[in-house]
């Protein structure tokens, strides 16, 4: 006579072999086969065997890894092909492969053979939870989602965060919770993807990398305000990374106490967060080598002294100098000419 305890076994086993998923692969131990088929859960009337659930995990983990590859050979395709901007093909690569993502778990619940109508019974309690206990990493996700959408920062962007330090440098991977920013001390900076859209963010380079930078100097009053125009643009011709078109302009700003301050603007080409202040420096130690040649004299501030005194200051002059005796450097004086 059969135990009690395995004829509901063998009965559950036996609904379950019904199945074609749930099936063991012929040729393995009877035991084997059972415990494939053994009933873990009943979900409205569909058994969730361990073979079942085996064979999810199996497809999740090859799903994932097949949709990480897609996505990775579709960028590299799209950047071969196209001349789109690496953000957008970054922002492409994400989307797909987010999307495949999903599809993988919805055929690893297909496989499972758990119906997806729990989840609209489940899914108030689970958003309930989720919200409570996730806000700040459901928050991160879709400003994620926003930022591969609308694209208001994308990779290889060159961006200045705001705050009192206003880090800048470039961005190289807007992930599912953060954005990676590599500084330029080659320092990575992660940020939540929530602070790329609630702070305010400067984008060097999202239309596109021309970018206006300016030389401020101040030549000495009498100086030819012509040729010192004309050494400002021919320091800003001979180089190579200042843009023609635009054409730099100088202006003479303003007469200031000491100077007459001359500011250059020019155009140029950014590619990385610290190339700018490289051409900036560039061009003063050109203006100085070209104003030095020709006599431009570059001010500096200088002030003029008036004393004004109830009587005529007495003018002493020392007649002998000689060494301290105690070693010292000072003078010493004699002691006829020593003041009263």
């Amino acid at each position: 006579m059969p135990s009690p305890l395995t004829i509901p076994f063998a009965q559950h086993a036996k609904g379950a072999a019904s199945s074609p998923i749930a099936s063991a692969p012929t040729g393995v131990p009877e035991g084997i086969r059972e415990a494939w088929r053994f009933p873990l859960l009943d979900v409205q009337g569909s058994q969730v065997t361990l073979g079942s659930l085996v064979t999810a995990l199996m497809l999740l983990a090859v799903g994932v890894s097949a949709a990480r590859l897609v996505s990775r050979l579709l960028a590299r395709m799209l950047a071969r092909r196209t001349t789109a901007h690496p953000g957008a093909i970054a922002a492409a690569r994400a989307l797909l492969f987010y999307a495949l993502c999903a599809l993988v778990v919805l055929l690893a619940l297909k496989v499972s053979q758990v119906p997806l109508s729990i989840f609209a019974v489940a899914g108030g309690a689970l958003a309930i939870g989720v919200g409570f206990g996730s806000q700040n990493i459901l928050n991160n996700f879709i400003s994620g989602l926003i930022l591969l959408i609308e694209r208001p920062v994308r990779e290889a962007d060159i961006v200045q965060l705001d705050g009192p330090e206003q880090v800048s440098g470039v961005v190289r991977n807007i992930g599912a919770r953060s954005t990676r920013i590599v500084t330029g001390e080659n320092v990575e900076l992660i940020v939540p993807n929530s602070t790329l859209l609630e702070k305010n963010i400067l984008n060097w380079t999202l239309s596109n990398n021309e970018i206006r930078a300016s030389i401020d100097v101040g030549v000495a009053y009498g100086t030819p305000l012509q040729n010192a125009r004309d050494l400002l643009l021919e320091a800003a011709g001979e180089h190579g990374l200042v843009l023609n078109s635009p054409a730099p302009v100088v202006l003479c700003d303003e007469f200031d106490d000491s100077a007459i301050r001359l500011r250059m603007y020019f155009w140029m080409r950014i590619r990385r967060a610290f190339e700018r202040r490289t051409v900036e420096s560039d061009l003063r130690f050109k203006i100085e080598k070209l104003f030095r040649q020709h006599g431009v004299v570059i001010a500096f501030p200088q002030r003029d002294i008036y004393i004004r005194a109830a009587e005529p200051l007495r003018v002493l002059q020392a007649a002998d100098q000689r060494p301290d005796p105690g070693g010292n450097d000072a003078l010493c004086r004699p002691p006829a000419q020593m003041p009263p």
